[in-house]
This record gives C-alpha cells, sequence and structure tokens, in this order.
C-alpha cells in the first residue's frame, strides 16, 4: 500500500508539473500562437490588450504584466453580464489583441492592465489613438505606486508618459461619483473607502475626456492604486468577503454598459 500511494503521488506530481509548464510556456512568459481567439460573428467579446513588458515587469511567477488575471476574470465579469443583462455575449472567451492590430476595432470596449509596465511603440500608438477617436473605450485597471511590494519599476509616471505619447496636453481628471459610467446599471454613490483586494492607501479613479473637455465621452477610465479585477478572478474561491466582491463586480458591469452606450 505504502510503494502504491508513492507511485500515486509520483505521478500526480508529475501532471500538475507538466500542467504547470504548459501553462507558463502559454500564459506565463508570452503569448502562444497556437492559442486562438474566438472568431468574430457579432457578439460581445472580451478584449484585453497584449503589449511588450517594460523591463521589471515580469515578477508576478515570472509572467508578463499584460497578463494578469487571465483569463479567469473577465470569464467571471462576462458570466455576471450575461446573468444580469440582455447582452449578447460569449460568456466563456476573453480575446487578445494588440493595439497595432486592425482586429482592435472589432472590440467597443478594450480592457488593459498593470500598465506602470506598459510599452507602446509608435505602430501601437497609431492604433490606439485611432481606436479612441473612432469610438472605443479602454478600461485602464490594476496599477499602483512605484516600488509596490518592492517590484522595479511600475507606478504612474510610467503610463502618464505614454498616454501624453498617445494625446499629446491630454489631461486626466478625478472622477466624480455623480458621472454616468457610475449608473449606467448600478447605482454607486461614492468612490470613498472603495474594497481593496490587497493594496493599501485609497483607490484612485480618473478620466480621459475628448478634447480634454468633461462634458464630452469618456474615452477612458483609469483604476490606480487597486485591482478591481482582482476580485473578480478570485470570486470563486473565498478569498475576499462577498460585499466587496460585489462592489468590483459592479464597477465592472457599470464600465461595460458605458463603453457599450457611449
Amino acid at each position: 500500500m505504502r510503494r502504491r500511494l508513492v507511485v500515486l503521488l509520483v505521478v500526480l506530481a508529475l501532471g500538475l508539473a507538466v500542467g504547470a509548464s504548459a501553462q507558463r510556456r502559454r500564459f506565463f512568459y508570452g503569448w502562444d500562437p497556437t492559442v486562438k481567439n474566438a472568431p468574430y460573428d457579432g457578439r460581445f467579446t472580451f478584449a484585453r490588450v497584449r503589449y511588450t513588458t517594460a523591463p521589471g515587469g515580469n515578477w508576478a511567477g515570472g509572467r508578463p504584466a499584460w497578463v494578469h488575471g487571465y483569463p479567469l476574470a473577465e470569464q467571471n465579469l462576462m458570466r455576471i453580464m450575461k446573468d444580469l443583462s440582455y447582452l449578447d455575449l460569449h460568456p466563456d472567451e476573453s480575446n487578445v489583441v494588440t493595439l497595432d492590430n486592425p482586429e482592435l476595432f472589432k472590440y467597443p470596449v478594450a480592457y488593459i492592465i498593470e500598465v506602470g509596465w506598459w510599452t507602446m511603440n509608435e505602430e501601437e500608438k497609431a492604433g490606439l489613438r485611432a481606436y479612441l477617436q473612432k469610438g472605443g473605450f479602454l478600461i485602464v485597471d490594476d496599477f499602483k505606486p512605484t516600488g509596490w511590494r518592492g517590484a522595479a519599476g511600475g507606478g504612474w509616471e510610467p503610463f502618464r508618459e505614454n498616454l501624453e505619447r498617445l494625446l499629446p496636453g491630454v489631461r486626466t481628471f478625478d472622477m466624480e461619483p455623480a458621472h454616468p459610467i457610475f449608473h449606467s446599471f448600478f447605482d454607486i454613490r461614492t468612490l470613498d473607502d472603495f474594497p481593496q483586494a490587497y493594496n493599501s492607501g485609497k483607490p484612485v479613479f480618473r478620466g480621459v475626456y475628448e478634447d480634454n473637455d468633461r462634458s464630452k465621452r469618456l474615452m477612458m477610465i483609469i483604476n490606480y492604486n487597486t485591482d478591481i479585477s482582482q476580485y473578480w478572478e478570485w470570486s470563486g474561491r473565498g478569498f475576499r468577503p462577498f460585499d466587496d466582491t460585489n462592489e468590483a463586480y459592479k464597477l465592472g458591469v457599470n464600465y461595460l454598459i458605458y463603453g457599450m452606450t457611449h
């Protein structure tokens, strides 16, 4: 019995190691071109932006910054959307697209994460600028102050530099709870003391408006010093209270509804 148990444990360990190795090859160190996006069929599909990670950005288990939470975070959010709305969508698909890919224009809403390590070449800059100017909506999520938990780099300034390259003269505005994005589906009446998954300090919510005019369309919502998608990713694991997780889902649903209707 003891020998059989040892053999069984070895087999299980090898299976887990092979599975983990496949996961690391596919998602942790880059993108496996054999992984295909769901083909466009008119239904809403969550789109995550892939970019080349700046030095120091592969700090979470060796994974590139853009991939954190993929694909579980958005799959859980899309299942919530399916339950709550009549949006015709792919509930289990999460497509990945680069900013210089014309396929980007098939997605009215795009999502980018950990932009403290976001790099952007000239082609990507032109693609994203055209996307925003043509009506696309960008959700910017999960980036922290410089040196967070000892990680080199990151922070607001690298993002700000890319933003200035993207839209010269751009301004970022602190979001007010009265803005329609916080009432597009759920009524979120305050942003004070918003639940944190593991960050310290106060979350910061900022926006970029067309022509720097707050009376015009919001083109970009920015979640800084917070990690909304971590709640989506962890929601089935019991790591955080339901009430806190619900608040993060409310934000995600509102962002998607706003992006689809503006």
